[in-house]
């Protein structure tokens, strides 16, 4: 077997399922904001695509996907980002996926060096496929630790110049798992600068772009900062996008990459070989996704009206940062340990909640995730305001 696979950290929902293996939770009805799983409905017109065209998986699947879907794809994110008109080529700077977890993982896969110092940069804590991807393609991974103080994004300029020599590639998560931070059209900008200046590459993992709180503020994305700097090759820089968490449909295992056509095309042939090419009947009906908006409004018109009910119940017991985006919140826990909030909490209340550090590592100082939690406010409305009352009995039973 690859010896690569030996240095693989388990993954947080090991951890969790051994933490609570020895509890056993009161007569409560069971309530998870664990994982980050949608659980509003999906989309009728989707499922009904499904339906329509289920004879497709009849026929063999073109890795680079029908030509209406990649138009469809470019067509939103031209909207979406208010590119420069047809400077996002659907048949150059397009690739559709099979959900972007996969494509992540297979795009380290393709794009390090192993035969110079091969780092790849993080947010930390961060979503763990960035780090498994890292260390199977035989890269180490680079931790830039998330801290409250700095609006919970990495500081770029506190990594030295030597550092940044070795690094050949960077994930960004905006906005981000599990502290919903938003990281600024200036800050992609810098990035975007310091690519240049130390020849990286730039992966943005944007799966959470279209759950934010401000209707008037949607968060920006790299494309879009590569549009503010006249970069409409978009050189060097490659979004991740998904219909998972913007649609609900996170059994579909639909997104795209775009960006930097160097990028794509060898991608491109990659993965015709890794055979990840996504199903006709998939494809049919995520072009219904990509073109309909009023259910991604009314998606975020749920989740605004939940994080209101929780931050009101919850914010008198837990400190956590303002939400901007996403459908996460990231709260400190009284008393500072995240696994026994969580154990406790669970043999408790019967409530599930992700301890923080099973999401991070150790930095320069601690581990950044340490002494918070990851509430996923993904249940419906009833069962996610059930959950936050019983995490402040929970909290007010012990004060």
């Amino acid at each position: 077997m690859n010896p690569d696979l030996d240095a693989l950290k388990p993954y947080p929902f090991e951890k969790l399922a051994a933490l609570k293996a020895e509890v056993t939770p009161p007569a409560l009805s069971p309530i998870a904001l664990s994982i980050g799983e949608p659980r509003h409905a999906p989309p009728a017109a989707v499922l009904e695509a499904l339906r329509r065209f289920e004879g497709e998986v009849a026929r063999y699947p073109a890795t680079a996907g029908l030509p209406e879907l990649r138009d469809a794809i470019a067509r939103w994110a031209t909207q979406r980002y208010a590119l420069t008109p047809g400077s996002l080529d659907p048949e150059r700077h397009v690739l559709p996926v099979t959900g972007t977890r996969e494509a992540i993982f297979a795009f380290v896969q393709a794009t390090l060096d192993r035969t110079r110092p091969a780092k790849v940069a993080m947010p930390n804590p961060f979503y763990q496929i960035y780090e498994g991807a890292t260390l199977l393609a035989g890269g180490a991974p680079l931790y830039l630790d998330c801290a409250p103080e700095n609006g919970c994004l990495p500081d770029l300029d506190a990594v030295p110049a030597a550092t940044w020599r070795d690094v050949q590639l960077v994930f960004v998560c905006s906005p981000g798992n599990p502290t919903g931070a938003v990281t600024p059209l200036a800050e992609y900008q810098k990035l975007i600068a310091l690519a240049d200046e130390h020849d990286f590459l730039i992966a943005s993992d944007e799966c959470y772009s279209e759950l934010y709180l401000d209707e008037s503020a949607p968060p920006p994305g790299l494309l879009e900062a590569c549009r503010s700097l006249g970069r409409d090759d978009y050189r060097r820089c490659l979004v991740f996008h998904s219909l998972s968490k913007r649609s609900n449909l996170p059994g579909l295992r639909s997104g795209f990459v775009a960006g930097d056509a160097e990028l794509i095309a060898p991608f491109k042939r990659y993965r015709t070989y890794h055979g990840c090419a996504m199903p006709l009947t998939t494809q049919h009906a995520s072009i219904v996704a990509w073109e309909d908006e009023a259910h991604v409004q009314a998606n975020r018109d749920a989740y605004r009206e939940k994080f209101s009910a929780v931050g009101k119940i919850l914010a008198p017991v837990m400190d956590f940062p303002t939400p901007r985006a996403s459908f996460y919140l990231w709260p400190a826990v009284p008393g500072g340990n995240d696994e026994a909030f969580a154990r406790d909490l669970f043999a408790e209340e019967h409530v599930t909640v992700l301890p923080g550090r099973y999401m991070s590592r150790d930095g320069a100082h601690s581990n950044p995730g340490a002494g918070r939690v990851r509430l996923a406010l993904v249940a419906e409305l009833d069962a996610t305001i059930e959950a936050a009352q019983r995490i402040r009995r929970f909290i007010e039973r012990r004060a």
